[in-house]
């Protein structure tokens, strides 16, 4: 089970969890497989982006914060790919843009992605140290399991009532206290099986 939130460069700090709740399915990618030439995830996630910044918008006004110009850019460039985006990244895919008339500072993507995992409106994945968008609300204290595809790169983001009990479970008979509860599968999503004829 990995960490989501790990110390990264430039001063990137651990925050608690943004985990999914009871069993809505949560997607990081793909609804009905599509079988064509195309990648479900990335439809999946064009057709979902606009609606998602709006709910953002919404739920960062519910908890009486701001979804500043800098942190929607930083949104907005996760909504703009199916895959996972590493710090870097998403440094240099924002290094055109600008705040206050100077060029985007790395710390300051850094500080956006800090807010937006502490709203929940994004998550680190730990295997891949790359961050995706969550368009979903869910508690701290919820399992999450992030599948993440090794062939089109997509990530679907998954909750269970069953598997949290598991969890639970097994944490009770321990004793032990979790921080956060995150777990990442890496394999081969249902879409790309599909297209390969597995």
């Amino acid at each position: 089970m990995a960490s989501e939130h790990d110390h990264h460069h430039h001063g990137h700090h651990d925050h608690g969890p943004h985990d999914h709740g009871e069993a809505r399915a949560g997607h990081h990618g793909h609804g009905p497989h599509d079988h064509g030439g195309s990648c479900a995830h990335a439809a999946h996630q064009s057709e979902r982006a606009a609606g998602a910044l709006e709910q953002a918008e919404a739920a960062c006004r519910a908890q009486g914060v701001r979804l500043t110009p800098i942190r929607r850019q930083v949104l907005e460039a996760l909504y703009a790919t199916h895959k996972p985006l590493g710090a870097y990244d998403l440094v240099a895919q924002l290094a055109g843009q600008e705040s206050r008339g100077r060029p985007l500072a790395p710390v300051t993507v850094y500080r956006a992605l800090d807010f937006l995992m502490e709203q929940g409106l994004a998550h680190r994945l730990a295997s891949r140290n790359a961050f995706i968008a969550c368009p979903h609300g869910h508690g701290p204290a919820d399992l999450v399991a992030f599948l993440i595809c090794e062939t089109c790169g997509g990530v679907d983001e998954r909750a269970s009532a069953p598997l949290s009990r598991a969890v639970a479970g097994l944490l009770a008979g321990e004793r032990f206290q979790p921080q956060r509860q995150v777990l990442e599968i890496s394999g081969r999503c249902g879409h790309c099986r599909d297209a390969a004829g597995a």
